[in-house]
């Protein structure tokens, strides 16, 4: 037999024999291939969260400032009697809940309230508008994501303005109840005179409406005002003592 035969046995036998996947083996693989799904998932699940309460946010600005600044635009360039409101009837001004007006369309389906506006009611109950003589003004808009312009209704304490702005007047409510959480199906909170709110005869309410919890819809959260003036809207657009 050669040296070099030798040499070759004895380096196989110095060698360490192959080491076999034990039974922890495989269920430590397990535990780190699971561990790794969950990271992802989590990743996957704040980006989620962060498009929700976020970027949706962004995008809803942009674009109810951009229809917001179109209503304004057609006030300022409308001859007389020339009067659409299929872009928005005007803004609502909130000091204590929001900074900023919120443009104020018709409709709250989620197609209109995903632009970060507000809406009025026109199912399953019929919204009255401001300048009507008697009823209610029914509102409704989004409290998370989706601009979020109801999302601090809960700071709104009675004697809190809420003022209306329209082309030609400036309508200025105060808080007098709120109902911090009912079923989404009430509809009787619209009612022309709201009895849950206290009032048994009809006048000219406003009614904010928006989801509660935060970050659910299981239920409504809901705010009421009354009409306390109207004033002229002069040609600087002078806002009224509450917004100053």
């Amino acid at each position: 037999m050669s040296a070099t035969t030798d040499q070759e046995e004895q380096a196989e036998a110095a060698a360490p024999a192959p080491r076999r996947r034990t039974r922890g083996g495989r269920l430590a693989a397990a535990v780190s291939v699971f561990g790794e799904l969950l990271i992802t998932a989590g990743v996957v699940l704040a980006l989620f969260v962060a498009y929700s309460l976020w970027w949706t946010n962004v995008m809803a600005d942009r674009e109810a400032k951009k229809q917001g600044d179109a209503v304004r635009e057609h006030w300022a360039d409308q001859g007389p009697g020339d009067r659409d409101l299929k872009d928005g009837i005007g803004f609502l001004h909130v000091p204590a809940m929001t900074k900023g007006d919120i443009l104020v369309k018709k409709g709250t389906d989620s197609k209109t309230l995903n632009d970060g506006v507000a809406g009025y009611y026109t199912n399953p109950v019929k919204s009255a508008l401001p300048e009507d003589e008697k009823g209610n003004f029914s509102l409704a808009a989004h409290r998370d994501g989706h601009g979020a312009k109801f999302h601090n209704i809960d700071k709104l304490k009675d004697g809190d303005a809420i003022v209306f702005e329209s082309e030609d007047n400036w309508y200025v409510y105060k808080v007098y109840a709120t109902l911090p959480s009912t079923s989404k199906f009430n509809v009787d909170v619209l009612d022309k005179a709201p009895k849950e709110s206290g009032k048994k005869q009809a006048g000219r309410y406003i009614t904010l409406t928006t989801c509660t919890p935060v970050y659910t819809s299981k239920y409504r959260y809901v705010v009421w005002g009354e009409l306390e003036r109207v004033e002229k809207v002069d040609s600087e657009r002078t806002p009224p003592a509450e917004l100053r």
